[in-house]
């Protein structure tokens, strides 16, 4: 797919934690610049309404911090970082995503192998 593509919202809504908190693990950076990398990673355009809530909760889960920073000829921003905490959760979640898509993959290409049964357990 191309990055102007755009997914399924009910796909982007299982990955788009674990994505913004690896776009995070590369140091402290604002909103706007966290959806320019998810886009350019290939997720597609993200809305402010559902980037800025998602941050918002991550924030209240102890997984990342928030500092206002004044801006070099204009307003300031609101930087996001990650928590030991979140870096914990980015560990766990990837391993997890792997996991879940190894498992859809393998449905999607072979099928889900149903255990046989018996005319009797039917």
């Amino acid at each position: 797919m191309t990055s102007d593509a755009e997914w399924p919202s009910e796909w982007l809504r299982g990955v788009l934690a674990v994505c913004v908190l690896r776009v995070l693990a590369d140091g402290p950076t604002y909103g706007y610049a966290i959806a320019s990398a998810l886009a350019d990673g290939g997720l597609g355009p993200l809305k402010g309404g559902t980037l800025y809530p998602l941050l918002k909760r991550l924030e209240d889960s102890g997984w990342v911090v928030t500092e206002w920073r004044p801006g070099e000829g204009g307003p300031g921003r609101k930087y996001y970082a990650l928590t030991a905490e979140g870096t914990g959760e980015l560990n766990r979640s990837a391993a997890q995503w792997e996991a879940f898509t190894t498992t859809t993959r393998r449905i999607v290409r072979e099928g889900a192998h149903r255990p046989a049964t018996t005319e009797g357990n039917r």
